[in-house]
């Protein structure tokens, strides 16, 4: 059962800029991620874009349910910013595609101590293959169906909705 899994940027692949003093975009931290922790499963990695979900439009949206779509896997893994996670999840979600989608994300940078970009891509490699057909968000170690999750920004979590 192989993985695809999309790289779409966001806080997990962010690389600090020595020069500028800020974070920004280099290359994908997954290839490292997926060798260190002797991840088994077969995955076929594919950067599909690389940036902040803050500068996430419609588009860029559209990029990554095309790369869904045209992909031959059926359980599918995103990468992505936190901030607007859920509103790509909804774009995928509502495209009704036959295959599991799961979106994750990290709250701090791969590259400091004490990030969550791990844990949550442990998570996502997991739950990709024991969901049914559908498009989840996975963080924090729980499972969200897409319609019914969203971002606390004030406790830095996401959470479920009420049915």
């Amino acid at each position: 059962m192989a993985i695809r899994v999309i790289v779409t940027g966001g806080t997990f692949d962010k690389h600090y800029d020595e020069i500028r003093g800020s974070l920004t975009f280099k290359d994908s931290h997954l290839p490292e991620i997926l060798s260190f922790v002797r991840c088994t499963p077969a995955v076929e990695l594919e950067i599909n874009q690389l940036i902040d979900s803050l500068d996430m439009h419609n588009a860029n949206r559209v990029q990554i349910l095309e790369s869904c779509t045209r992909a031959p896997e059926e359980r599918i893994i995103i990468t992505h910013g936190t901030d607007t996670m859920v509103e790509t999840a909804a774009v995928l979600g509502a495209a009704g595609l036959a295959k599991t989608v799961v979106l994750t994300g990290a709250m701090v940078p791969y590259i400091f101590s004490n990030s969550d970009a791990v844990f949550n891509l442990g998570c996502a490699v997991t739950a990709v293959q024991l969901l049914p057909h559908g498009v989840f968000i996975t963080m924090n170690g729980r499972v969200f169906p897409w319609d019914r999750v969203r971002k606390n920004r004030e406790q830095g979590v996401f959470e479920e909705l009420p049915a």
